[in-house]
């Protein structure tokens, strides 16, 4: 009897209600996916996402045009980006005597680098997806330049360009504001990424994300937005609820292989995937966002190919986050709405910023 119900319960797999793991060919690993989980009813813990309204400049905030820094240092009257070292660096400068005497279960080594925090506006409560395109162009711009800076240090081999936004996700100050971490080494997850573009590269003779865009253009299943050098979609193995990438449509291996109008169309594409975020709960969506490219060590990376990630954590409204706890960190990630189903949420959503509606 046992067998014969089994029998009966076999049904052709439908990817939007069956449970199924999906493969991020960039690392190298599976994630389960569970759509059919996504209707149970939730009485855990929320997050309360509050938008209090900020000044334009708060005489309180290290971060503000003229305030002082918790160093003792005054920020100059500047307008538009400023950039500063970190004054709690998680990295030093400071090279170090060390001995190397390793052994097979304790193994460490120093790590020299630099920390940078870049202020997006002298403006306190103006956040990327409010801002000008031609402003938002002004940090590209920065992030050119310092990638450039930073990498031609002889001792820096890896340039981390990211922003924290919003409390949820750790930022300690609301005034809109990035981090760029330098440093020797080449971060773990990077340089497995690295490991798997270079073998594609090495099989196929091209890229890897060239190829997979060309794809999901093609299949137009996923993709949120498009401009001239620019897609940002919803990758096939994400695994935050609206997780998104954008990607360059040239294989740039790094932000100094663009142009003025390619920077300008990538401040575009941020501008509108940012705001489409905050339309999405009509919040100041928080995220946490960053640029993967080729690492500064000298060598010759033809396998790289610039692309940007952001992880929002919110899952259902605008009070309920995506954690990540039991088999998500003793197995394999897992998430409860298909990437398709998130992707067309995010291309149904307006582009007017609902502030302005």
């Amino acid at each position: 009897m046992e067998l014969e119900n089994t029998k009966e319960m076999n049904l052709s797999f439908n990817q939007k209600q069956h449970p199924h793991r999906r493969y991020n060919p960039l690392l190298d690993e599976w994630l389960l996916v569970s759509p059919q989980r996504a209707n149970r009813p939730w009485q855990g813990q929320t997050e309360k996402v509050t938008e209090d309204q900020l000044p334009a400049h708060d005489l309180n905030c290290y971060l503000c045009s003229g305030n002082v820094r918790a160093n003792g240092e005054i920020n100059p009257d500047y307008k538009g980006v400023f950039v500063f070292e970190n004054d709690f660096g998680s990295l030093m400068k400071n090279e170090v005597e060390f001995s190397d005497k390793q052994s097979d279960f304790f193994s460490l080594k120093p790590e020299r680098g630099i920390n940078r925090v870049i202020c997006f506006s002298e403006n306190h409560n103006l956040t990327l997806p409010e801002m000008e395109q031609d402003d938002i162009k002004k940090v590209v711009d920065v992030w050119q330049k310092q990638y450039e800076e930073l990498g031609n240090l002889e001792y820096i081999n890896h340039v981390q360009i990211f922003e924290n936004k919003g409390s949820v996700m750790g930022c300690s100050n609301p005034h809109p504001h990035g981090q760029i971490w330098a440093q020797s080494s080449i971060p773990s997850t990077v340089l497995r990424k690295q490991g798997n573009l270079t073998a594609y590269f090495e099989k196929n003779g091209t890229s890897l994300l060239k190829d997979y865009v060309k794809k999901e253009l093609e299949i137009n299943e996923r993709i949120i937005l498009e401009n001239e050098d620019f897609v940002a979609l919803v990758p096939f193995w994400a695994v935050w609820p609206y997780e998104t990438m954008i990607v360059s449509k040239k294989n740039a291996e790094n932000i100094l292989e663009f142009s003025d109008s390619e920077k300008l169309s990538l401040a575009g594409i941020i501008k509108d995937l940012t705001t489409k975020y905050d339309n999405l709960f009509e919040i100041s969506f928080p995220y946490s966002a960053g640029i993967h490219q080729s690492p500064t060590d000298g060598k010759p990376h033809p396998q790289w190919h610039f692309h940007m990630h952001f992880y929002p954590p919110l899952l259902r409204n605008a009070e309920v986050k995506k954690f990540m706890v039991g088999y998500e960190m003793l197995a394999e990630p897992q998430r409860d709405i298909t990437p398709e189903q998130s992707a067309e949420i995010l291309k149904n959503v307006p582009l007017t910023h609902y502030k302005n509606q």
